[in-house]
């Protein structure tokens, strides 16, 4: 991530009629939205700068500082930004602490998305000037036709052979678009359908409708036809070894909300439930695994496998004594096995799935998956879930609770 000198950063505080300068004097309340509406703004880069956006929060319009304390709750606050869920794509951004005119301030820098348009909470935002507002048409137009010329990760690219007919409209239109969009946005309805599903990268453009992976995963009608290995695989076994006897098992095909959901409906089903009588008129019930902690890593692998060179399934097997889950691709990015599965270490080699889950809601954050499961778990009596990492794959190791005596 750039970094900005000293010199450079005043010359963009004192610039009032910049396009790559946003300036706050908090952030809280309604100036909080506003800076996040910034942020969505400066990653969309509709002048086409290539260059990094600055929001300078403790900072007055004419430049001058507020004398906002900036303190470490503050920084926290300011970074949660990128991995609250509320932008997508994810913004990559920076924060730090700068001494600015002599006093301090907070510097969010960030940076122009490979993936535009970005949305803050359903809406894309855009700068030209000092002017900080709601794309138009023409303008969303130029961001989505600008993803065209860039260097797009796997879950974007297109598959060849695939077309319109292989998406389904009516899920797309009804139940997708609502939770991607803000109403106000939808109301206008001045958009091609080709217009809405580039928009939402699933395909590659308007004028050309080749469905991206992530489009046929999300929408389509048999995505298993064109993607093979994208699909579940689950087995209860009746024991503890490989070799045990398999008492219930079903390959989950189809687009990623039925698979998800008919997951749900399996771990829910094998899940034993134990009850401790406590006294005549109390018990108290627990689980072999709590639900909320099998989805959260079930869906992170789902989120985080690779596509690539790969027909492997994610794998679900359910043994007497434990669960593994096992997905296709190693470590990504700044992840590696040293750092795997510890708070402030993510990265997302499928980001457009990542957005289709959050959308979807069947993600709330990013980036604290494993240690929302792994506070699940210990409150259920389990031990810590723990992870096998190689290059090639994941293997999450989840641990029966006891039964209660």
């Amino acid at each position: 991530m750039l970094r900005l000198s000293d010199k450079e950063l005043l010359s963009l505080l004192d610039d009032t009629e910049s396009d790559r300068t946003e300036r706050k004097e908090s952030f809280k309340g309604e100036v909080a939205k506003k800076a996040r509406q910034a942020v969505c703004a400066f990653a969309n880069d509709l002048p086409g700068h290539g260059e990094p956006g600055i929001l300078f929060i403790g900072a007055k319009d004419d430049g001058n500082p507020s004398g906002l304390e900036i303190s470490d709750a503050l920084l926290l606050a300011l970074a949660d930004i990128r991995d609250d869920g509320n932008i997508l794509p994810l913004p990559a951004l920076t924060v730090e602490k700068r001494s600015l005119k002599g006093i301090d301030m907070a510097v969010v820098t960030v940076m122009p998305s490979d993936m535009p348009p970005v949305k803050y909470e359903g809406r894309i935002w855009i700068r030209t000037g000092p002017r900080r507002a709601l794309v138009n048409e023409q303008e969303e137009r130029i961001l989505t036709e600008r993803r065209r010329f860039r260097l797009l990760p796997y879950d974007l690219r297109p598959i060849v052979g695939a077309g319109l007919a292989d998406i389904r409209r009516v899920f797309f239109e009804e139940e997708y678009l609502p939770r991607a969009f803000a109403p106000e946005i939808l109301a206008e309805n001045g958009r091609r359908y080709e217009e809405r599903l580039a928009a939402c990268r699933m395909i590659v453009a308007p004028d050309d409708p080749t469905p991206t992976l992530t489009g046929l995963l999300t929408l389509g009608r048999h995505p298993q036809h064109w993607l093979p290995g994208a699909c579940i695989q689950f087995l209860r076994i009746d024991g503890v070894e490989w070799g045990d006897d398999v008492i219930d098992e079903q390959r989950i095909e189809g687009h990623l909300f039925h698979q998800i959901t008919a997951l749900d409906q399996k771990l829910a089903s094998h899940n034993r439930v134990f009850v401790d009588i406590l006294s005549a008129a109390t018990e108290s019930r627990r689980y072999s695994y709590p639900l909320s902690a099998l989805q959260q890593l079930t869906r992170n692998a789902v989120m985080h496998r690779s596509y690539e060179g790969t027909h492997a399934p994610v794998m679900v097997y359910w043994f007497n004594d434990r669960i593994e889950v096992i997905n296709a691709g190693g470590p990504y990015g700044r992840v590696t096995a040293a750092n795997f599965g510890q708070p402030g270490f993510a990265d997302y080699r499928n980001p457009a799935i990542a957005e289709t889950l959050k959308i979807m809601g069947f993600v709330q954050r990013f980036g604290i998956g494993i240690q929302m499961a792994q506070k699940e778990l210990r409150h259920n009596g389990n031990p810590p879930a723990h992870f096998t990492v190689d290059a090639q794959s994941v293997i999450c190791h989840i641990h029966c609770a006891s039964s209660p005596r």
